[in-house]
């Protein structure tokens, strides 16, 4: 085939890949007018006429703007893109909470099953003094009255901790509660019965300690503590759950679905709950570890912060995502 006629019969497919090229180029995240899908094949059939152009020795400058559009062409496809932080600030404040409010109904069910249990447990041993050691071991109820009586000069932390200690301590909660927030999620594999055991038993644990605490008259130091993340990690536990009961759902309800179509679609929604939870739990301990446990701020301060927490976290998880774009 002559030059000329491999020019006619092909150049649609160049100005339709540089024209491609060009939108592409021309913004910094594709958008829905601008198919990034297309790329792919037109950019296979260009490089076979760029090969062939070769292969027949067309001319040098055919060649040479077939070879400069294949690159472009593979630059762009195989770029990295630097988009990942606007796209996790988009999922944070807005893909995030409408995920939650979608299944408002399975969170409600969750914050019952774990506030409920914790609520019943904390009144119960504020009241019996024994009851704890129903839950917990006598060496552990000493630990947790070692850790918060008033009378001691350490408070889970001293006041001369250094800044290594303080990252450790960070570390060892991310570890701590992103494992329960994960074992939450998981069980719902189970048929929801495991999530529902790790909501309550957590629960449970958790009051008990509160309510033994407070009769022991160590509340101020123990309230003070958890006060300041109490409101990110809790609630974060019970989103966890949420999503755990969301797999429960597709396994005990998948309506006209199958039940492994019906898992799969809850589990792209059960993931992007969890991920929310993470990002809470990443955020509490961080207040845990520098804030929380700072023996220097008085505890009337972490009160007060710690109850603009809760409204903040209630406001951002209602109201948050409802105005602008759809995160997808």
């Amino acid at each position: 085939m002559r030059q000329q006629q491999f020019e006619r019969d092909n150049a649609h497919a160049w100005t339709r890949l540089r024209d491609l090229l060009t939108a592409l180029e021309g913004r910094r995240r594709p958008g829905p007018e601008v198919p990034l899908q297309r790329l792919a094949p037109l950019l296979r059939q260009v490089s076979g006429h760029y090969a062939l152009a070769r292969s027949r020795g067309y001319s040098p400058g055919l060649i040479d703007e077939l070879h400069q559009l294949v690159r472009r062409g593979y630059r762009r496809l195989y770029r990295v893109r630097p988009a990942w932080p606007g796209q996790l600030l988009e999922f944070a404040v807005a893909g995030f909470p409408r995920a939650l409010r979608r299944h408002v109904g399975l969170f409600w069910l969750a914050c019952a099953l774990f506030f409920g249990p914790m609520t019943a447990m904390g009144l119960a041993c504020a009241r019996d003094g024994g009851l704890i050691y129903s839950l917990l071991e006598p060496d552990q109820v000493a630990q947790y009255e070692s850790m918060y009586d008033p009378t001691n000069v350490k408070l889970g932390r001293d006041a001369e901790r250094q800044a290594d200690t303080d990252f450790m301590m960070f570390g060892f909660y991310v570890r701590n509660n992103v494992g329960i927030a994960l074992r939450t999620f998981a069980w719902g594999l189970a048929f929801g019965v495991g999530s529902l055991f790790v909501l309550a038993t957590n629960g449970l644990f958790t009051g008990a300690v509160a309510g033994h605490l407070t009769q022991l008259g160590f509340g101020t130091p123990f309230w003070s503590f958890v006060s300041g993340h109490g409101s990110l990690e809790l609630i974060a536990i019970a989103i966890a759950g949420a999503a755990g009961l969301l797999l429960a759902k597709a396994l005990l309800a998948p309506g006209r679905h199958r039940r492994a179509a019906a898992l799969r679609a809850n589990a792209a929604e059960a993931v992007l709950l969890v991920g929310g939870a993470t990002l809470m739990l990443l955020l509490a301990a961080v207040v845990e570890a520098f804030w929380s446990s700072s023996p220097v701020i008085p505890p009337a301060i972490k009160y007060a912060v710690g109850a603009l927490g809760w409204l903040l976290v209630g406001a951002y998880l209602s109201l948050a995502g409802r105005v602008g774009r759809r995160w997808t």
